[in-house]
């Protein structure tokens, strides 16, 4: 019996190095690891910074109130948009600048019809869910108007939706005669703070039911593989059988449906609108969560899930901002710093630089052979 020579090439792998390997090819790596440093600077800045306590809103009733809770609900229409950005941009490798403006366009539609033209209507003059509905129908043909231009005319994601990104807030301005409807219903209004006798912010329970619906539509429909190949090789995916003009359409038209959800989620907030400020450079803040979640921006495969947690990590990092008073004006800054950050890691280039400071050197190796 021959005994086996040893390979002096072969390579002895550090268990820490593998960990190390695994954790950062993790797609959620990079948000959750964000998510850590934030809380572990609020823990060492301000441990009160996660205190949450009940008091009464407006209205009387006991809700909880806190940073987190603020959190929670403050980050739910940028959730809801978030997982509709990432289908988009996993389909057509671009993204959707003009969700902010059609959200306007959507909550327009909605105070347009829950105030019957009135400027100041003390009841809803049409039944709320029909009104949310009609919105959401509005927004989805600006969805597939702009998913017409991408899909069919090959024209640049980003160029197709500047259209409505620049025509959308004077559109939702026509609809109410340039007027700032305002209803005064406390039912309209529950749906962007507290239902009776809830403690927990209404939005919450609309963003879990967004994203049990998507995780729904992913399980049980080829969605979620239809847009991946398409984004990856449209043309290998028309040879399979796939239509790519019908699936990226498709992909602008469900990001129509959460645009709407989100413009309800808004103007129930206040019950009113102010066209040049409602949701303001929220389009930056979706396509950040998407990057965040460790999404290529180039299109191709996707992870949902990391775009959510995206959202909730830019959510924190805002609150956090103001409770230690950093001006609303000086946000942006912040984020770009945080978008500079994120392109530089998922750079290749530093990528590879990263990898081969983790390597064993050969000569090391070679002795421990």
């Amino acid at each position: 019996m021959t005994t086996p020579v040893k390979n002096p090439e072969t390579k002895v792998k550090r268990p820490d190095e593998s960990l190390f390997k695994r954790l950062t090819r993790q797609q959620l790596f990079i948000p959750v690891a964000a998510l850590a440093l934030l809380v572990l600077f609020n823990l060492i800045a301000d441990p009160s910074f996660f205190m949450v306590t009940m008091k009464e809103n407006s209205l009387g009733n006991p809700v909880l109130s806190g940073n987190i809770i603020s959190v929670l609900d403050n980050a739910s229409e940028l959730v809801i948009l978030a997982i509709g950005m990432t289908l988009v941009t996993a389909s057509s490798g671009g993204q959707d600048i003009s969700v902010g403006a059609t959200m306007t366009i959507a909550g327009s539609v909605i105070l347009r019809l829950v105030c019957g033209g009135q400027v100041n209507a003390d009841t809803m003059q049409m039944n709320l869910f029909l009104a949310v509905f009609i919105g959401i129908v509005v927004s989805m043909c600006f969805g597939a108007f702009n998913g017409a231009l991408v899909a069919c005319f090959n024209i640049q994601p980003m160029v197709a939706t500047l259209i409505m990104y620049t025509a959308g807030r004077s559109i939702a301005a026509w609809i109410n005669n340039n007027q700032l409807p305002i209803i005064n219903d406390v039912a309209f209004k529950y749906a962007g703070t507290f239902l009776p006798g809830i403690p927990v912010p209404t939005p919450v329970f609309i963003t879990i039911l967004m994203i049990a619906v998507f995780w729904l539509v992913l399980k049980f429909t080829n969605l979620g593989l239809y847009t991946q190949s398409v984004g990856i090789n449209p043309n290998s995916s028309r040879l399979n059988g796939l239509n790519p003009r019908m699936i990226k359409l498709l992909t602008y038209v469900i990001l129509g449906v959460c645009v709407a959800v989100a413009g309800y989620i808004r103007i129930s907030r206040s019950g009113s609108i102010n066209y040049s400020r409602n949701a303001e450079n929220i389009e930056m803040d979706a396509i950040l969560a998407v990057a965040l979640g460790g999404n290529a921006l180039s299109g191709g495969k996707f992870n949902i899930y990391g775009s959510i947690l995206g959202a909730y990590v830019i959510q924190f990092l805002t609150t956090t901002l103001y409770k230690y008073e950093v001006p609303s004006t000086a946000l942006p800054a912040y984020k770009a710093v945080v978008v500079i950050l994120l392109v530089v890691l998922s750079a290749p280039v530093v990528r590879e630089k990263l990898a081969s400071m983790k390597k064993v050197p050969a000569k090391a190796v070679k002795e421990v052979s």
